[in-house]
């Protein structure tokens, strides 16, 4: 399995709210299949984008370790890890393990 199959590969995501201080909430997000996956935030889309770069970072290292990630179902087909790495900014990192040219980094 090539790393743009190894990056479409979806992974069941466990979420909870967590008090950290009385009245004091944040959401805690992780890829349990992937140890070691986790973030937190006090907003639900700041822990998952932190949450998706840790998963891209994961698996990346581990590729480029030799190593192969936990596959527990197939890759999505319709996926683009590219995409979800350039909206994160690591783009030029799994571009380059791809293979492919690396793609400008700026949102729009």
């Amino acid at each position: 399995m090539d790393l743009r199959e190894l990056l479409s590969i979806p992974y069941l995501l466990e979420a909870e709210a967590v008090e950290t201080e009385p009245g004091q909430w944040r959401v805690r997000l992780a890829y349990p299949e992937l140890p070691g996956c986790t973030a937190e935030a006090a907003v639900v889309e700041d822990a998952l984008r932190e949450l998706e770069r840790r998963r891209i970072e994961l698996i990346v290292g581990l590729v480029e370790q030799g190593k192969q990630p936990p596959i527990p179902r197939k890759p999505l087909t319709a996926s683009d890890p590219l995409w979800t790495a350039r909206d994160l900014g690591l783009s030029d990192r799994v571009a380059a393990l791809l293979g492919g040219v690396a793609v400008p980094t700026t949102r729009n």
